[in-house]
């Protein structure tokens, strides 16, 4: 073979090569929009070494990193998972290199270098053993679900909060009392707003619902730690209070909510004064959410009809009916 057809045959498996890099660049690029597009992100590490090859987005990106800022490596990743998930994704990991699992799945959090925190769905197995049958790589991907969580958080929100006050809706309430009852003897406040119809009908119901906002505000601020203060509708707010009425911090609590309701509140288009009816009840043992809300409602009426903003102990509770032997 002569000089020259070799620097020919040379030259062209040159041009052979960097047509084939050419391609496979260009598949790579397709693949990164395609998984991009789907938010998806596909990685492989090798085990011996670390290393971290994430195939079509720049690592650390996620997590708030400049390119070239954050080393794409096992360690770094253990490092940025949220400590309240770290020990079960671990767990997680480890199990499949081990054999135990078919294959590493986990929802959990990343922590980015702002604070901010970032849901991930992870799922992976082992593509590639050495001799000795150890795994050698491990390929998988990697999808933020961030806006999910959120969603899913807000739809529970919806599900539990009153829309315009966020204390706890009826639904939630009403789980709460359940919870409750299976433990101990307990209370429940019902508050019903004193001349608020005033404030709608002079100030308008933008500022009525600004003045009920404000007021669930300062209902949280003094409730104690285990107390639960919702919203019924309209102008009727319950608590329900971890201990029964006769407990010295029940009553105190009722004064600290006709106190709050009584300072006047500083509104958009002026100022407006009311103030509040309070009834408690103990809650019998057997008793329904309903039954008991209806004791506290008639205790809070009986202010009502006495010149109001006041605090009213209602009936006890019925005693539960006897067991009968058939």
């Amino acid at each position: 073979m002569s000089e020259e057809t070799l620097k020919q045959q040379i030259q062209n498996l040159k041009k052979h090569n960097a047509r084939l890099k050419r391609i496979a660049h260009d598949a790579r690029d397709k693949l990164s929009a395609a998984l991009d597009g789907t938010g998806l992100c596909l990685w492989q590490l090798d085990i011996p070494s670390g290393k971290l090859v994430i195939f079509n987005r720049r690592w650390g990106a996620m997590l708030g990193f400049q390119p070239k800022e954050l080393n794409a490596h096992f360690d770094v990743w253990r490092d940025h998972l949220h400590p309240d998930d770290r020990d079960f994704v671990l767990a997680a990991f480890y199990n499949h290199i081990e054999g135990k699992t078919p294959f590493y799945e986990a929802l959990h959090r990343m922590e980015a270098k702002n604070g901010s925190v970032t849901w991930v769905l992870d799922r992976g197995r082992v593509t590639q053993w050495d001799d000795e049958g150890r795994p050698l790589k491990v390929t998988g991907t990697h999808i933020d679900m961030t806006k999910e969580k959120q969603y899913e958080q807000q739809l529970a929100r919806l599900a539990n909060h009153d829309p315009l006050t966020g204390l706890a809706n009826r639904h939630a309430l009403t789980n709460q009392y359940k919870k409750l009852q299976k433990q101990s003897a307990f209370s429940i406040a019902f508050i019903d707003l004193d001349n608020f119809k005033t404030v709608n009908d002079t100030l308008g119901h933008r500022s009525g619902d600004n003045l009920l906002v404000q007021l669930a505000q300062r209902i949280n601020a003094v409730c104690p730690q285990g107390c639960v203060a919702g919203r019924l509708g309209g102008d009727e707010f319950l608590l329900i209070i971890p201990w029964g009425v006769s407990h010295p911090e029940t009553m105190h609590l009722a004064r600290q909510i006709l106190d709050v309701a009584m300072v006047p509140f500083e509104l958009d288009n002026g100022e407006a004064v009311i103030g509040a009816s309070v009834g408690l009840v103990d809650v019998g043992s057997r008793e329904s959410f309903a039954d008991a809300v209806l004791r506290a409602d008639e205790a809070m009426y009986s202010i009502k009809h006495n010149g109001k903003s006041g605090i009213a102990v209602g009936s006890p509770p019925p005693s539960p009916a006897p067991n009968r032997r058939r």
